[in-house]
């Protein structure tokens, strides 16, 4: 990976927070993404499953985690499966983790690793003491999934082999623990801010009349990939004129006129944290008279909602359970 190692505390503290959120006798499985084709032999960019990231740190293809923190075997209460590596794999795809490195990333005791082909040799051992089970879902509500998932096709595959257990959500579980941060990761997020400001000031030397969005999005990207992110953390919106109506405008294929202000939705990621910021600014560098109006209006409102921000408690936590 591009990014500097993680300390593995945070993946180690963050297994910790879920279970203490699991009911008695449960069993969790969360998986990797799965690498897109494209055509013919082409691949997308594998990008991890934002919840397997964030209890491992590993960023690979073909992983699980099995958590089942009442297993009577100590052995069985965190096991994570990788892929298997070979020569041919190694020429072809380049380095995938050992079993050392993989505790190295993760904090799991290289005896509580095995290849993703003993998954089901291993879990067999677990899943018949366990009285639920968690899997994972897309439940953002804005989610519009057209593809079967790596999650929903596993899915179907328990159902079909264990069709007598109870099947819990780990959704509402993630995304109650991912909405607080730790101290790990407030400096992986304000790098992502970091790279983003850089590349910010970057656009504000170049934008002038004549440029196209896309050289304004090639700027963006230089900027990013000289400083360790993967890229954008989304579709980057490069919208001038006209364009900046259009509310998810990623074409950006116009050429930039005097006399536009330039809308820009974009920001870095960086070990899988995202920034994310908007701002309009005028192609040939003054707003004119009525651009000025409406920005400050903007401006003001967003001002004064800063203002009105104040910490919500949205749960209620009793001896290290969620109560909802």
């Amino acid at each position: 990976m591009r990014y500097f190692p993680i300390d593995n505390q945070l993946f180690i503290h963050n297994r910790q927070r879920l279970t203490n959120l699991l009911k008695a006798k449960s069993l969790v499985v969360v998986n990797a993404n799965d690498i897109m084709p494209t055509n013919a032999d082409g691949t997308m960019i594998f990008r991890q499953n934002n919840d397997l990231f964030y209890l491992t740190g590993v960023d690979q293809e073909e992983t699980c985690l099995v958590l089942f923190p009442d297993h009577p075997d100590p052995k069985f209460r965190e096991v994570l499966f990788l892929r298997e590596t070979s020569e041919l794999i190694e020429i072809w795809e380049g380095h995938k983790l050992t079993k050392p490195e993989a505790e190295q990333v993760t904090g799991i005791a290289q005896k509580q690793i095995y290849w993703t082909s003993q998954f089901e040799q291993i879990f067999t051992q677990m899943v018949f003491e366990a009285e639920y089970i968690y899997l994972n879902t897309n439940e953002h509500t804005r989610a519009g999934v057209q593809v079967q998932t790596r999650d929903a096709r596993y899915i179907d595959e328990f159902r079909q082999k264990y069709p007598l257990h109870h099947l819990e959500r780990l959704a509402p579980l993630m995304h109650y623990l991912r909405a607080i941060k730790q101290p790990q990761e407030i400096p992986l997020i304000q790098t992502a801010i970091d790279i983003t400001d850089k590349m910010f000031r970057r656009l504000l030397g170049f934008i002038k009349p004549g440029v196209w969005e896309y050289e304004i999005e090639a700027e963006m990207m230089h900027e990013y990939l000289k400083n360790r992110s993967r890229g954008a953390a989304y579709s980057p919106i490069i919208a001038s004129g006209a364009n900046a109506c259009v509310l998810h405008y990623i074409d950006n294929s116009q050429q930039c006129q005097d006399g536009d202000v330039i809308l820009l939705d974009i920001g870095a990621e960086y070990a899988n944290y995202n920034a994310d910021m908007t701002r309009s600014v005028p192609v040939n560098g003054r707003f004119t008279e009525r651009q000025r109006a409406v920005y400050d209006a903007v401006l003001r409102v967003m001002k004064e909602a800063t203002q009105m921000l104040r910490p919500v408690i949205s749960g209620t936590i009793i001896t290290g359970k969620l109560v909802r």
